[in-house]
């Protein structure tokens, strides 16, 4: 991309630059564009049209309890893909650092001086140590958090125990009619188009081909405020004994709980986000959730994938602006997935995610205590 394909937009330098760097796909957003302004985006429009019906009770196969034999089994065979080198780990650190005030969420202190990317690398490195092997870490950024966490990944970053940085794409938000949102100042508004940017962003970046350069089978992904889902072998274990191509991650649902679940659409297993259900579908019918945790091949994801985006709406400013996302979970649509049911708080909890200041304080004590257990702490 050049300057010259942005005049028309008029957009400053700076601005053109920005883009320039983190991958702006003009082309695709002037397709999405021209969706919204023909009125061809929208709630009806990221809804399902297949037959959708909750998962068989056998499709959700869950974590045997700690301690059994069945649970060693699984351990066992996940510690020997880490001791062979075979695992990755990816966080998700990107996002646009607005609900911490403007601080990046990554580098806020959790407990005992820790933020929550040095929990994040102390958990993976003690599982890695306790099964024997090293497992390196991949942090996905955004514009608006690559500086600082690239800066920190530089940082923690050994021979032993590799940390690097790669960083998701950028977009610019809209008006309804499909017209640039521009904010008080007259400004673009940039955004990061959501953690379905991964497998592109890891192959844009080379993460992907340097990983199975270097022997990586799997990937481990989770997110940064979800302390709880630490590297256990046993979640290895259980995605290579399915042969599937990708894991998820589902936990029992709350009261409350909103967001993505299992579910097979026109009999392919695969998780749905609760905004694509078909309105007359009852969400409740299925009893787990997405937690956002995935289990990924890395040949698997090594290629293009036609995922869907997504129209958003965000106030901004006090005024409506649209947003145009991928989701990382919509992989499961391409490739062949496996449901491994988890707890979602307890000792063998992997469910407790901090989206702002206030859930933050409501749940340090637990985060505290499951990582004590855990090695972390």
């Amino acid at each position: 991309m050049t300057a010259g394909l942005l005049d028309d937009l008029a957009l400053a330098v700076s601005t053109v630059e920005l883009l320039e760097r983190y991958g702006f796909d003009r082309a695709t957003f002037d397709t999405l564009r021209g969706r919204l302004a023909r009125g061809e985006a929208g709630d009806e429009t990221n809804r399902l049209r297949g037959t959708v019906e909750a998962p068989r009770p056998e499709e959700v196969r869950h974590l045997p309890p700690p301690g059994s034999r069945e649970r060693q089994a699984l351990a066992d065979r996940g510690a020997a893909a880490i001791r062979d080198g075979e695992v990755a780990a990816v966080v998700l650190a990107g996002g646009m650092a607005t609900r911490f005030g403007g601080v990046v969420k990554a580098v806020v202190e959790v407990a005992r001086g820790k933020s929550f990317l040095d929990l994040k690398l102390a958990e993976i490195r003690a599982a890695a140590a306790r099964a024997g092997g090293a497992v390196p870490v991949h942090l996905m950024t955004s514009f608006a958090t690559d500086g600082e966490i690239a800066r920190l990944a530089r940082a923690a970053n050994t021979t032993a125990s590799p940390v690097q940085s790669f960083c998701q794409f950028i977009s610019l938000r809209l008006l309804p009619d499909g017209s640039l949102f521009r904010d008080s100042r007259g400004e673009v508004s940039p955004y990061a188009p959501g953690h379905g940017d991964l497998s592109f962003a890891l192959r844009r970046s080379g993460t992907l081909a340097n990983l199975r350069k270097q022997g990586v089978k799997q990937i481990y992904m989770s997110n940064v405020d979800n302390l709880a889902a630490t590297l256990d072998p046993a979640v290895i274990g259980a995605h290579l004994e399915s042969g599937k191509a990708i894991s998820v991650e589902a936990a029992d649902k709350a009261k409350g709980d909103k967001g993505g679940a299992p579910a097979r659409v026109d009999s392919v297993l695969q998780v749905v986000e609760g905004f694509r259900f078909p309105k007359d579908f009852d969400q409740d019918s299925i009893p787990v959730f997405n937690t956002n945790s995935f289990v990924i091949d890395t040949a698997a994801v090594d290629r293009d994938f036609d995922l869907t985006w997504f129209s958003v709406i965000k106030e901004v400013e006090g005024k409506k602006a649209i947003q145009f996302e991928r989701l990382v979970g919509e992989l499961t649509a391409f490739l062949p997935c496996n449901v491994i049911g988890v707890s979602r708080e307890g000792e063998d909890g992997r469910f407790m995610p901090v989206k702002d200041p206030p859930e933050l304080e409501a749940r340090r004590d637990a985060i505290v205590a499951l990582l004590s257990r855990r090695g972390a702490l």
